[in-house]
């Protein structure tokens, strides 16, 4: 008996969460756009790449058709010139040719995390004030740049960031993690921010100043760091400037993933969370709706089938309240099915999603298991090669996967 009220309690309360997450997600002007775009001060884009599949192309151009009134110089940063995304680069250079572009070659990394070893170097040739750091992988509409700049108005705004949607789940793998993205964690942001200012970035797109760059030690102060957009964030939320979320939301596209993939990419991403927010990413799993109302649930079932030809328990705790408990634990999960559909939709304004709704409740039984493994290792795998990852969130390469 004492195990169906710890579990009704602990489903109840992961409810009551999801409402909260919910609620957040609904008061936020998501897609909006600002009414004056008469803002516009000089931006530097700084992009690091390496590689390219079937959408790079299209992403990249995304940035060179900026409908922008200010000057935009963009800076992409490569280790050899050998790498296949020069060609789309000198492609769109030359079909953009009015565009402020250099593509620079950074053969030399000075730490394990690639990306910003090359944005390191990349500051050094920046003409602007405003930097714009953004992921290979990103492709944001044409007014991106317009209504994300409104919030560096104010001086007290260190950093601009903006939520992002997995735009082509392409396998069932993909559709869990879209789950996750598009569903669950720009809502799960929202609802830490109702109890505290954000303290962190999110890093597909960021807009920061360069005096703030420099106030924290430069890129290269981050080039041993997994998570540099959660550093950078912090790092600039911690000298007293605000972190703003843009209500403009970006696409990520990512090649198809199988399970070991996107397994690997969430548990990266679950030890990174680990590492920097350790006492709230331990207590998260408290707002697993899915997990706790199924395990609520097959308790339930398991103990009025154990005792069915018994009138009373021991304990005096009757079959039929087991079973008439069941009914709500069965509702818990259809209305995370509900809610998760219902948030990614706002967030993708499209209803693709809501065909893959019976994987919600599969989602949150493997973030169970992806929230227990973050605890019991600090291996990650990370774009083919492997890393240790230390309790202060820099990475220590250990060999190729």
């Amino acid at each position: 008996m004492i195990l169906q009220y710890i579990f009704g309690g602990l489903a109840t309360l992961s409810f009551i969460l999801l409402l909260w997450q919910w609620l957040a997600a609904r008061r936020f002007p998501l897609h909006q756009r600002v009414a004056d775009a008469t803002f516009a001060p000089a931006v530097t884009l700084l992009k690091s790449l390496k590689g390219a599949d079937a959408s790079t192309e299209d992403c990249l151009r995304s940035w060179f058709a900026q409908e922008y009134r200010g000057e935009v110089q963009i800076l992409f940063g490569v280790v050899s010139p050998e790498d296949p995304v020069c060609v789309i680069v000198k492609k769109l250079q030359q079909e953009f040719p009015d565009r402020d572009v250099r593509l620079e070659i950074i053969p030399t990394l000075m730490g394990p995390n690639a990306k910003v070893s090359k944005l390191a170097e990349l500051e050094k040739l920046a003409k602007h004030d405003i930097f714009v750091v953004s992921d290979a992988d990103v492709r944001v509409p044409p007014d991106f740049l317009a209504n994300a700049v409104a919030p560096l108005r104010e001086s007290t705004v260190g950093l601009v960031n903006c939520f992002y949607k997995l735009a082509n789940p392409s396998t069932p793998a993909m559709h869990w993690e879209a789950i996750a993205i598009n569903a669950d964690f720009w809502s799960q942001v929202l609802q830490s921010q109702t109890l505290k200012p954000l303290d962190f970035a999110l890093g597909a797109v960021m807009l920061t100043r360069r005096a703030l760059v420099a106030e924290i030690g430069g890129f290269r102060s981050l080039a041993d760091c997994l998570a540099d957009d959660y550093q950078l964030g912090h790092r600039i939320a911690k000298r007293g400037h605000r972190i703003v979320l843009s209500p403009i939301v970006v696409e990520c596209w990512d090649p198809p993933m199988n399970w070991r993939a996107v397994w690997n990419h969430q548990l990266r991403w679950a030890r990174t969370i680990r590492v920097c927010q350790p006492a709230p990413y331990f207590f998260s799993i408290l707002s697993n709706a899915g997990l706790w109302a199924i395990i609520w649930l097959v308790s339930l079932i398991g103990e009025a089938m154990r005792t069915m030809d018994v009138q009373m328990f021991p304990n005096g705790f009757d079959a039929h309240i087991a079973i008439g408990w069941a009914i709500p634990a069965a509702l818990f999960p259809l209305a995370r099915m509900i809610v998760a559909c219902n948030l990614q939709k706002r967030l993708t304004r499209s209803s693709e999603g809501t065909r893959y709704f019976w994987l919600v409740p599969l989602k949150d039984l493997l973030q169970g298991a992806i929230w227990l493994c973050a605890f019991v290792g600090n291996r990650i795998e990370w774009r083919g090669q492997v890393y240790r990852l230390r309790r202060d969130g820099t990475l220590v390469k250990t060999g190729d996967r």
